[in-house]
């Protein structure tokens, strides 16, 4: 990039920019000369309107009105007010607090809310100020406002009103940055002393306050200084901004044709996507438009701080306060730290941030702003009438933090791009039904009035007629129909697609939330792992010091255990299978001679409808068990860090679930039918029940049933366990709150801290849950999709109900979570790609073994009508070529020896020779052609399968080039403006001590 000079200073630059200046910047001096490494876009930049975050309520609002920032020439100053009237008065009654606290009200005034009472220590309420350090501002001159001047009683009253509304101390100025809930009935007082007095000690700030619904219930509210935020950002290397993006760098904009820009022009013209949400709806999120650094408290100067109480988000002060909570300690000793080995012990109940306020209000969001984030949230998201909107995934990931923003990014982009693999089985399902009636395959089978079947069990089945099984065969032919493989094989390259293109979008999201340079820091080590290993140590090679270790037999021995537990709950899973089987071939008999005409008529579906059923309770029933050895076998092993704990559990979940779910398809869809024998010399289970033979239309569509009832009650029970067993556990709380009396005698309005310890914590297992489900419901819509194309559908009807169940829960159900970070969904993306691949291999067995679109081809090119005709005909059609396909897929067997009764021959589905031949029910030739087909298509589908998807994967960059471009630019920009901004800082300080300075690089 050229370099050239430019006219504007950096001093008139920051001056646009709007950047913090110290004091020794209140003296006028003339502008620098710019130097040689002066950038062209640092003068055209302009500074932000003011967002939500700033004062988006009066349970937020700043102690300081914000400044004006000026805007370089032609710039337009947007700003999206989204600020309720009830903010803007709290606004100004700060304002007139803070005058007054100059005038002769000032002494007393200040002391309103410091008064100590039996909760509150001394050193709580030291000399701090929340107000904002006016050194650390942009100077320009306040607006003023004018006001009718308030009595010093009802500024008192306003203050309290503030500080009982939940989110600030007793003063009405600190905020509550995180919540710890004890019973005073706990013998852990000791613990809890030491552990409060540290956290004094750390910089943080403690007050307590008793429960207005229950006496033995003490809450201590947490708010961490400006001092100690700052600290503890620079030693958690949290990024912070310091200069708005500058987007002039995308040269392309400017050397873009005629074309190009006349099809901009007229994209303009059409109308609005309807899923995008109005840009006046939301917030405009600052840290996602400016350059960001690792905070230093030494380059403070560099940072954009217009306001000390915004300049750090809420998430990013709870994330901070979590961190300290972490690493303090409360008792002396190597392990005795940290607020989970509290919460395990029974000294602390409960730890959360707070919520920023209610997420409902009297007044119309369009009228009268937005109260707070969870109002906006709940307004713009959480609410049923928003499903067909895009999420707001800016927002969502300040309020709750980048981890649960990625997974909402997630589920949203799966949700998405279900929409063409659906349009596509709903096409196949279509197809399916419009040809159903012309099928020749269901005309021969509709139309064989005189075929008579072999009686299907020992002893109570009847012989029917081949034209009984009609409707079987005509809804066989919606799943089984010629676009089964194309949709197989459209799902397989779909499911890389998904994939990769995830990584870009998770590439941007990183990009866009500032997570690219981002490391986890150094976990701490589980307490189970010290306490069973603090006997041995050896060095950490991160933190160099001595930690316990686990040795490697050791290891190796508890996973080994681990190991065979997992394949013993395997095998506890295939045995439940084999009693769904066992009950199938007893219900069989029973069915066949049922009273009922309906039953006895239709007996099949009534086995497999019923089979289906008691399959699912033992699924549901399975998986509270398997939970709980998941727990106990994970525990075995003991994991050094939280995160490898959860991994492990993930991963042996998932395997529990998966086998647990999938077992039973697998057997209907390569096992039924495929033993059972011939008439005559059938196989039996115990020597006692034949087994199971597939209908006359083939085993499809027991494999269809299996599925859809699995799917449809599986989904339908999540959500019940989502959302509404959370509302049954929330209105009990309330109602046994109502229940005392003390709401409706008193008339007490619950402070937000104590609205939220009645909320639901949030699941222990944090995002497995959610993460659990909904790969599971990727290993459905993918694994056996051949035989099930309304699969992606009916995953695309759950998911858009998910996201806003979802939603929901974790504005109005749950406490707040903590905000964690993280770059990517974790174990789960290496699972999503085992999934894909066993997706493959499943597909190619269901179209070749288990659909009858392999003997179908077969018969048309090697025994059908059109082999002796030819196939150039202009009439030729392959459905004319399956004619007589039915007669030769069924065998011939002798009535007689059965020894029933029954004279005569009757029909069965396989490929065997007749009774008068020379080797009678041997295979015939046909059967080897079948066969050899099978397997070949099974070989030759993987390949290209296989092929395809590899060379997809590497067409696409896991990065879009131009994040690439973007990314290596503002790179070199950063380091251009921070080496701009401390030369001009030198250069002042210089200057001010009398000292020559030069204008160009020294």
């Amino acid at each position: 990039m050229k370099m050239v000079h430019h006219s504007g200073s950096i001093q008139s630059f920051k001056q646009q920019k709007g950047m913090n200046t110290s004091k020794s910047e209140n003296v006028k001096e003339p502008p620098l000369k710019p130097s040689r490494r002066s950038l062209p876009c640092l003068a055209q930049s302009q500074t932000h309107p003011h967002s939500l975050s700033k004062h988006s309520s009066f349970l937020q609002s700043n102690r300081v009105q914000p400044q004006p920032q000026p805007v370089s020439a032609g710039a337009s100053t947007t700003t999206v007010d989204v600020v309720s009237e009830r903010a803007k008065v709290m606004e100004t009654l700060e304002n007139n607090l803070l005058k007054l606290s100059n005038t002769e009200y000032s002494d007393p005034f200040l002391d309103i809310g410091r008064e100590k009472d039996i909760y509150t220590d001394d050193s709580e309420h030291g000399n701090y100020d929340s107000r904002t350090d006016q050194s650390l501002l942009i100077k320009s001159t306040p607006t003023k406002q004018k006001t009718e001047p308030r009595t010093k009683s009802a500024l008192k009253n306003d203050m309290s009103a503030l500080a009982t509304s939940g989110l600030f101390f007793k003063d009405g100025k600190k905020r509550i940055d995180y919540i710890l809930v004890y019973k005073k009935s706990s013998p852990q007082i000791e613990k809890r002393s030491t552990f409060e007095k540290n956290l004094r000690a750390e910089g943080l700030m403690l007050e307590r306050e008793p429960a207005v619904t229950n006496s033995d219930i003490m809450f201590v509210k947490i708010h961490c200084p400006w001092d100690t935020l700052c600290k503890y950002a620079e030693r958690m290397n949290i990024r912070m901004p310091f200069r708005k993006k500058c987007y002039y760098t995308d040269w392309r904009s400017k050397t873009m044709g005629s074309l190009q820009r006349n099809m901009r022009q007229l994209k303009s013209w059409l109308p609005r996507n309807p899923m995008k949400l109005d840009k006046e709806a939301l917030p405009d999120l600052e840290e996602t438009d400016c350059y960001t650094a690792p905070f230093s408290r030494a380059r403070i100067h560099h940072f954009t701080i217009n306001n000390k109480d915004s300049f750090f988000s809420n998430s990013t002060r709870s994330r901070i306060v979590h961190h300290m909570l972490q690493r303090t300690k409360y008792e002396d000793g190597k392990s005795k730290m940290g607020i989970n080995r509290l919460l395990s012990n029974g000294t602390y109940e409960a730890a959360f941030p707070p919520h920023e306020g209610s997420h409902k209000s009297r007044h119309p969001i369009k009228t009268h702003g937005a109260q707070n984030h969870r109002h906006l949230l709940y307004e713009r998201w959480a609410r049923w009438g928003m499903w067909y909107k895009y999420q707001p995934l800016d927002l969502i990931r300040r309020y709750f933090g980048e981890k649960i923003g990625l997974y909402f990014a997630w589920l949203g982009w799966y949700t998405g791009m279900l929409i063409p693999a659906a349009l596509v089985g709903l096409f196949v399902f279509l197809y399916g039904l419009f040809t159903m009636d012309s099928s020749q395959v269901s005309k021969e089978i509709c139309e064989a009035n005189n075929t008579i079947m072999c009686p299907m069990c020992e002893k109570n089945c009847t012989l029917q007629k081949l034209n009984e099984s009609c409707i079987y065969a005509k809804v066989t032919h919606l799943f089984d129909n010629g676009g089964t493989v194309f949709f197989a094989i459209f799902m397989a390259i779909w499911a890389t697609v998904f994939l990769e293109f995830w990584k870009r979008r998770r590439a941007v999201l990183t990009y866009d939330w500032d997570l690219i340079d981002w490391e986890e820091e150094e976990e701490e080590l589980r307490p189970q792992f010290e306490a069973k290993y603090s006997q041995v140590e050896r060095v950490n090679p991160i933190t160099g010091k001595p930690e316990p270790f686990q040795p490697f037999p050791d290891k190796l021995s508890r996973l080994m255990v681990s190991v065979s537990g997992i394949f013993f709950m395997i095998s506890l899973v295939l045995t439940a299978v084999f009693a769904v089987v066992v009950y199938r071939l007893v219900a069989m008999e029973q069915f066949a001679s049922f009273q009922w005409y309906f039953i006895k008529k239709y007996w099949q579906f009534a086995t497999s409808g019923t089979g289906v059923c008691i399959n699912f309770m033992i699924i549901m029933s399975l998986n509270v068990v398997y939970e709980k050895v998941a727990y106990l076998l994970t525990d075995l092993e003991h994991p050094r860090t939280d995160s490898e704990w959860e991994n492990s559990f993930a991963l042996k979940m998932f395997l529990f679930q998966f086998v647990n779910l999938n077992s039973s398809i697998f057997y209907i869809a390569f096992f039924l039918g495929r033993f059972a024998g011939r008439p005559g010399k059938y196989n039996k289970l115990f020597n006692r029940w034949r087994l199971e033979e597939c209908h006359p239309s083939g085993c499809l569509i027991d494999l269809c049933l299996q599925m859809g009832v699995i799917m449809v009650l599986k989904q339908m029970w999540n959500n019940f366990m989502e959302l509404g067993y959370p509302l049954l556990q929330n209105w009990w709380s309330r109602r046994k709150i109502k229940k005392g009396g003390q709401l409706l005698e008193h008339k007490i309005s619950l402070p937000q801290w104590e609205k939220d310890w009645n909320l639901q914590p949030m699941n222990l297992h944090g995002l497995m849950d959610e993460y659990l489900e909904m790969v599971l419901q990727f290993g459905f819509t993918t694994i056996f999709v051949a035989a099930f194309p309304l699969a992606p559908l009916l995953a695309l009807l759950n998911n858009i109900i998910e996201i806003r169940l979802d939603a929901y829960k974790f504005v109005t159900q749950w406490r707040r979570p903590m905000p964690a970070r993280a770059t990517d969904i974790g174990i789960w993306y290496g699972i999503l790609e085992g999934i894909g691949v066993l997706a493959v291999i499943t597909n190619a067995f269901v179209i070749a073994i288990t659909s009858d679109y392999i003997p179908r081809f077969v018969y048309a090119y090697k025994y059908g009508p059109c082999v002796d005709q030819g196939y150039r005909q202009e009439n030729y059609t392959f459905n004319r070529c399956l004619r007589g396909y039915v007669n030769s897929s069924l065998s011939i067997f002798d009535l007689s020896e059965l020894g029933m009764g029954y004279s005569g021959y009757c029909r069965y589905r396989d490929y065997r020779a007749p009774p008068w031949s020379s080797t009678p029910y041997e295979f015939t030739l046909q059967f080897w052609h079948v066969l050899a087909a099978r397997l070949a298509f099974i070989i030759v589908f993987e390949h290209l399968v296989f092929g395809i998807k590899s060379f997809i994967a590497y067409l696409i960059p896991d990065m879009p080039k131009d994040l690439c471009d973007r990314m290596r630019r503002e790179k070199y920009l950063v380091q251009e403006m921070m080496y701009e901004a401390e030369l001009e800082h030198l250069q002042r300080e210089r200057k001010k001590n009398g000292k020559q300075y030069h204008h160009e690089w020294p």
